[in-house]
């Protein structure tokens, strides 16, 4: 059940004319990298308390979104081998260069829809096929993952790994010119990486980071203090989410997670190759790497190439809103979507078709 006091709107009133007094005159950028903040701020039409020089915009912050073509047509030749491939339901619909796994599925490939890694282990250990686990995500699905392999798995188990780290997302934004005043953290990764990570931010670039909960009274908190700290020219990690994010962490959560992963370049959809952003297998853990393990050399047309005229690349890097796109709502909607955006639940297009634009309180 929800926590209703964090819904209580004198109080979202109240925070909206603190807002507007700390909001200075100039043009402010602030973005999230939280498809859940994306969520909750279109849905309880927060923007519409906000002055209008203060904008907010998502990020990074859809793991299906982000997830290159490589990846997709890299299941999606598993599949057409004849193993079976495990998956979350909306990265089946993501196009990859010729089809995406729904498109496979329907040409007679095994592709199932799973909740967790737990039912992919399991589907395995139920058949004598290969199974192999389309592993997507951030910082806050990875452990179950790490946690999985660690378990043994059986020997016709394997991933396809395609996870991927939000601070170093965020530090690509900053290269070059930018327009972004500052960062609201998502809250569900620092509950596993804590607020050290987000320390550079600050330090090197002179960028407020708060790191918010997901209830319309916890951003509205976090926008105002990422104002404050512009206001009085501190930039700082804050933590306006205690209750769920300590400091350090999850030290279990990032000790599993180090067991069975280490750091790699990975493509994002969208922003190119990101030094340091990704996670792939350790060696002692090779014999469960789909990549070791089958043969993937196949060739695969840009992101870029596969969508002209959609502007998904640059709604995940804040440079644009879904309205921006000649597309949306017209050829791209939820039922039958065009861009990567508009298929993954944690995309703005989905959620702004899903939930109106803009919608008032």
């Amino acid at each position: 059940m929800k926590d209703l006091h964090f819904r209580d709107r004198a109080k979202a009133e109240e925070l909206a004319r603190v807002i507007a007094r700390l909001a200075p005159s100039e043009p402010v950028k602030l973005v999230h990298v939280c498809g859940t903040h994306e969520v909750t701020i279109t849905e309880f039409g927060l923007r519409s308390l906000l002055p209008p020089q203060v904008e907010i915009l998502e990020g990074p912050g859809c793991p299906v979104c982000v997830t290159p073509v490589r990846h997709i047509d890299e299941a999606v030749a598993l599949a057409e081998q004849g193993h079976i491939v495990a998956t979350f339901g909306d990265m089946a619909r993501v196009p990859g260069t010729h089809k995406s796994l729904e498109g496979a599925r329907g040409a007679g490939a095994d592709v199932r829809i799973v909740y967790s890694v737990a039912d992919a282990v399991e589907l395995a250990r139920k058949t004598t096929k290969e199974v192999i686990f389309f592993a997507v995500g951030f910082e806050t699905t990875a452990p179950t993952v790490a946690a999985a392999m660690l378990d043994t798995p059986p020997a016709n188990f394997s991933l396809l790994v395609s996870h991927k780290l939000i601070p170093p997302a965020m530090a690509a934004l900053l290269q070059g010119e930018h327009d972004i005043s500052g960062f609201l953290a998502p809250g569900h990764v620092s509950t596993i990486i804590g607020t050290k990570p987000y320390e550079p931010f600050p330090r090197d670039y002179g960028m407020p980071v708060v790191i918010g909960g997901f209830e319309p009274l916890d951003i509205l908190y976090s926008i105002a203090l990422l104002l404050r700290q512009l206001r009085e020219g501190e930039p700082k990690v804050e933590n306006a989410y205690t209750r769920a994010v300590r400091p350090e962490g999850n030290p279990r959560a990032q000790a599993i997670l180090s067991e069975v992963f280490e750091p790699t370049d990975h493509y994002w959809r969208g922003m190119g190759l990101i030094p340091g952003s990704g996670l792939k297998l350790r060696e002692e853990f090779r014999d469960w790497d789909a990549r070791a393990k089958f043969d993937l050399s196949l060739e695969s047309e840009s992101d870029e190439a596969l969508h002209p005229g959609c502007r998904c690349a640059q709604v995940i890097t804040a440079k644009a809103t879904p309205d921006q796109c000649p597309l949306f709502l017209k050829v791209c909607n939820p039922r039958t979507p065009y861009g990567p955006c508009m298929v993954g639940e944690e995309g703005m297009c989905h959620i702004w078709a899903r939930y109106g634009g803009r919608p008032k309180l």
